[in-house]
């Protein structure tokens, strides 16, 4: 993948969907309007956009996740490629 396909910025939905985080993007969505993704300071819409280095913090079932991106994909990979997208900076049940 050449870095003209890899984008800058992505909708905060989609790159919780491409990371693995939920099975569909509707449930990122779903997370997202509940008010339960925090990005430098403040609470996420689904339609807002992250970036590299940007540092999530959200609900992911009973955990709490706290994840730094770490770069962006065209489209959603196998588990390994969904987990090169990001650190884990912090997982707590």
């Amino acid at each position: 993948m050449n870095d003209e396909e890899t984008p800058e910025r992505m909708r905060a939905d989609k790159f919780l969907w491409i990371a693995r985080f939920f099975r569909s993007r509707a449930q990122a969505q779903s997370v997202l309007e509940a008010g339960r993704v925090r990005c430098r300071g403040r609470i996420l819409d689904k339609g807002d956009a992250v970036k590299q280095g940007d540092v999530l913090t959200f609900t992911q079932g009973d955990k709490l996740r706290t994840v730094e991106i770490l770069g962006f994909a065209p489209k959603r990979g196998n588990a390994a490629h969904g987990q090169a997208l990001y650190r884990d900076l912090y997982e707590a049940v």
